[in-house]
C-alpha cells in the first residue's frame, strides 16, 4: 500500500511533466550548454583554435584584469549606482504604496496605478531616445531651466551628474511596478487595527505610523534582503543606451566594460574573466540574501 500512493501520483502527473519537457530542453541548451564558455577565462582563447586547442594560462586573464588601471572605478560605479537604485528603488514604491493607501477614490487610484505602471512595460532602446531629446542641452528640461534664469545641466555629458540621472531615471521607471507587493502587503493588514487605533484617538499619520508601517515591515525587509544579490547590476540596458566615451569614468559598470572588451575589442578571455567575477560575487550575494531573508524575515525558497 506504501508503494501505491507514488505509482498513482506519477501517472497522475506524467502529462505535466511531459508539457515541461521543452523548456526544460532550452534551459539545458541556453543556461547550461553556454557555461562552457567559461573556460575562456582560463585560456588565451582564439576563435580559430576553438575551446579544445586554445592554450590554457591559468589566472593569468584575472591578472590583467585587476591590475587594468580603470577597473577599480569600474567596480565603484557599478556599486555605487547599483546601491542608489537598490535604495531608493525600495523607499519610493513603499512610500507611494502608502499615498496610493490613502485615496478614496477607487476610480482615481487605478488612474494613478495605470500611469505609473506604464513605464516598466516600455523597453530602455524607446526610453533612451526619448530621454535623449528630454535631457540634452537644447531640449524641454534644459529650456525650461534657461527659461527660469537657472544653468542648463549636462545631464547626459557631465561626468557627476550622469549617475544620477541613470539612478532617477530608473526609480521612476520602476517604481509603480514595483509598489504591487506592498499594495498587496497592506491589503493584509487587519483592518480592526485601524480601528482600534481611530477610538484611541489615533489620526491618520498616527494610524500609518503605528499600524501600516509595522504591517508590511516583514514584506520591506524581505525585498530589501533579496535585492543584496542585484548589488552588481547597475543596469545593462539603461546604461549603455545612454552613456557615451565623456561620461566612461563615472558611469561604466561591469556590464557595458564587459560588452565593450568583447564585443568590440575582441578581448574574449578577458572580458569572460570579468563576467565570471562578477556572477561569482553575485551566487555569495545570493546565498547570503536567502541567509538573511530566512533569518529576519521568515522567507525560505526551498
Amino acid at each position: 500500500m506504501t508503494n501505491r500512493k507514488p505509482k498513482i501520483k506519477w501517472k497522475r502527473e506524467l502529462s505535466l511533466v511531459v508539457m515541461l519537457i521543452p523548456a526544460l530542453v532550452l534551459v539545458i541548451i541556453y543556461r547550461y550548454g553556454s557555461m562552457l564558455g567559461v573556460v575562456m577565462a582560463f585560456q588565451k582563447f582564439s576563435p580559430a583554435k576553438g575551446f579544445f586547442r586554445s592554450p590554457w594560462i591559468g589566472l593569468n586573464n584575472f591578472r590583467n584584469l585587476f591590475t587594468m588601471p580603470n577597473i577599480w572605478q569600474i567596480i565603484y560605479n557599478t556599486v555605487f549606482i547599483s546601491f542608489f537604485k537598490m535604495t531608493l528603488g525600495i523607499i519610493v514604491p513603499v512610500v507611494f504604496a502608502l499615498l496610493l493607501n490613502e485615496v478614496a477614490s477607487l476610480r482615481l487610484r487605478r488612474t494613478f496605478q495605470t500611469l505609473v505602471y506604464l513605464p516598466h512595460f516600455l523597453s530602455w532602446v524607446i526610453l533612451a531616445g526619448i530621454f535623449a531629446d528630454l535631457l540634452s542641452k537644447d531640449g524641454i528640461i534644459n529650456l525650461t531651466l534657461t527659461s527660469m534664469g537657472l544653468q542648463s545641466v549636462g545631464f547626459l555629458s557631465d561626468q557627476k551628474v550622469f549617475p544620477w540621472t541613470m539612478i532617477i531615471s530608473d526609480v521612476w521607471k520602476g517604481f509603480g511596478f514595483g509598489s504591487i507587493i506592498y499594495l498587496a502587503a497592506l491589503t493584509g493588514i487587519d483592518q480592526n487595527l485601524y480601528e482600534a487605533a481611530a477610538i484611541d484617538g489615533a489620526n491618520r499619520w498616527k494610524q500609518t505610523l503605528h499600524v501600516t508601517l509595522p504591517g508590511i515591515t516583514s514584506t520591506v525587509v524581505l525585498m530589501t534582503v533579496l535585492s543584496l544579490a542585484n548589488i552588481l547590476n547597475g543596469g545593462f540596458d539603461q546604461i549603455y543606451n545612454l552613456y557615451r566615451p565623456v561620461v566612461y569614468e563615472t558611469g561604466d559598470i561591469l556590464d557595458t566594460f564587459v560588452y565593450r572588451l568583447g564585443i568590440d575589442n575582441a578581448q574574449f578571455s578577458l572580458s569572460t574573466a570579468a563576467g565570471l567575477f562578477k556572477s561569482a560575487i553575485s551566487c555569495i550575494l545570493i546565498v547570503i540574501s536567502y541567509r538573511l531573508a530566512d533569518k529576519f524575515a521568515g522567507y525560505q525558497i526551498f
